[in-house]
């Protein structure tokens, strides 16, 4: 018999694992973009295109109909076979020879990837409570700093050793494993609750495999309610404004940062992947246990005050972003990603939890979905594109240095976003209050050999 403990930890930890193989793909791709660049003779916009709308169209649209099936279906099947969908395809990713199979290859990965988020998303919450969730969500997000860690490192090296493309092939075959191991070993507590309301209601008859069906498809509301009732919540609205402007500029940042680098300074692969595992891995490790630690600590049922510290941090996050396209100094830009990297990552557990809290249980899967789908087609898809664009078209006046020039104008936007998490703190407590009181009281479904999972009733 394993205990309510183990399940949740070996839940969480799983999810991380996943999570963190996730992000060792976009870590190593971004890495590798001079060496793809360099080889397929590709343009800036090219590059956009490849780290932006190839992979974000898909990955935003097809979240959608996948989360549906989330907010009713067996979550553990649908993360197995994402994860077994993008590894493949990031193994196919080695034997593209031209900019057309390429972009073919990251728009499958971004399909795959969207089987992620929105289920794990919508599983921890069935495992943790509401005091729990926050230190849940940090373990979860550690996810980002440690495929840092691992992603760099490898992808820098392995890049620099035997080439990018046999380091697409080593980093997506063990995938394939991985998806085995979570569809083995994970358990959908949807198909726990059917065996105890299949037990308790006695007087019913009905079978096994109609319960199990009941258990996982009753109660779900249309996409059109989904809709309506999210955008209802004007503190969702905020956030997901917030989400979306930060990462239009964020990943428009994001794509370029490593190719300015390496025009810049003349930085190698290897080296660069060693300084990013250190800066975004370390530096992410330690900004995400700090916000997580934090809020429970000082505001555990503070969500007005955490999210007006999150919009002060993340405007000097906008400041120290700007200098570090203004500096010709190398070591100098270094340490200020590094102060980037941990402010950026003190507020994501927070803000997660909140997300998860001002929705039904029904609609946690769709509403990150949502989230996703609005903020990855503006974000990641227009961000590098626009970024790449800007530089192409700066470049007849400022040359080499173009791209520098295109970075810096995009770092002001993030005061944009963080404005729209200073008005969120206006309507936090009252929507959550709201949600709360729609939701229903919680309870504790338990069964006799797999422990207790939460569950809530309308």
């Amino acid at each position: 018999m394993r205990s309510q403990g183990f399940r949740k930890n070996y839940m969480i930890t799983m999810l991380l694992v996943i999570q963190s193989y996730n992000y060792v793909d976009s870590a190593a791709f971004v890495l590798v973009l001079p060496s793809i660049q360099t080889e397929l003779h590709l343009s800036d916009t090219q590059l956009g295109l490849l780290t932006g709308i190839a992979f974000s169209l898909f990955h935003s649209i097809m979240g959608i109909p996948i989360a549906r099936w989330a907010d009713r279906g067996n979550r553990v099947t649908i993360i197995s076979l994402a994860v077994a969908l993008w590894s493949g395809m990031v193994a196919l990713s080695g034997k593209a020879t031209t900019f057309v199979q390429l972009l073919f290859t990251r728009a499958v990965v971004g399909v795959g990837e969207a089987g992620c988020v929105p289920p794990a998303q919508s599983l921890i919450p069935d495992y943790f409570t509401r005091a729990e969730l926050p230190w849940a969500n940090s373990v979860y997000m550690l996810a980002a700093p440690l495929s840092t860690i691992v992603g760099f490192f490898l992808a820098g090296w392995l890049s620099e050793l035997y080439g990018w493309r046999a380091m697409f092939m080593m980093l997506g075959l063990p995938g394939v494993v991985l998806s085995l191991v979570v569809w083995l070993t994970l358990t959908e507590p949807r198909l726990e609750r059917a065996a105890v309301v299949t037990t308790a209601r006695t007087s019913n008859v009905t079978s096994p495999r109609r319960s199990r069906t009941a258990a996982l498809s009753d109660a779900q509301p249309t996409l059109r309610e989904v809709v309506l009732t999210l955008w209802r919540n004007r503190s969702f609205r905020h956030l997901l404004f917030y989400w979306s402007i930060g990462c239009f500029f964020g990943y428009g940042l994001g794509a370029f940062q490593s190719v300015f680098l390496v025009r810049s300074y003349g930085i190698k692969t290897g080296e660069l992947g060693v300084w990013y595992a250190v800066i975004f891995g370390l530096g992410g490790l330690l900004g995400t246990y700090l916000g997580g630690a934090l809020a429970s600590r000082y505001a555990p049922n503070n969500e007005r005050l955490q999210l007006r510290v999150a919009a002060i941090l993340f405007s000097v996050f906008a400041v120290a972003s700007a200098l570090i396209y203004l500096t010709t100094n190398r070591h100098v830009a270094f340490a200020l990603m590094g102060v980037g990297a941990v402010i950026g990552a003190l507020f994501g557990a927070p803000l997660f939890t909140m997300l998860q809290t001002l929705v039904p249980p029904r609609m946690r899967a769709v509403s990150m979905a949502g989230i996703l789908l609005i903020s990855n087609l503006i974000g990641n898809g227009l961000g590098p594109l626009f970024a790449g664009s800007l530089s192409d078209a700066l470049r007849p006046r400022f040359g080499d240095q173009s791209l520098r020039y295109a970075l810096l104008a995009l770092c002001p936007g993030y005061l944009w976003a963080a404005w729209h998490l200073w008005r969120a703190s206006r309507t936090i407590t009252r929507d959550l209050e709201m949600a709360q009181r729609d939701q229903g009281d919680m309870i504790v479904v338990s069964t006799p050999d797999k422990g207790r999972i939460n569950t809530s009733v309308a």
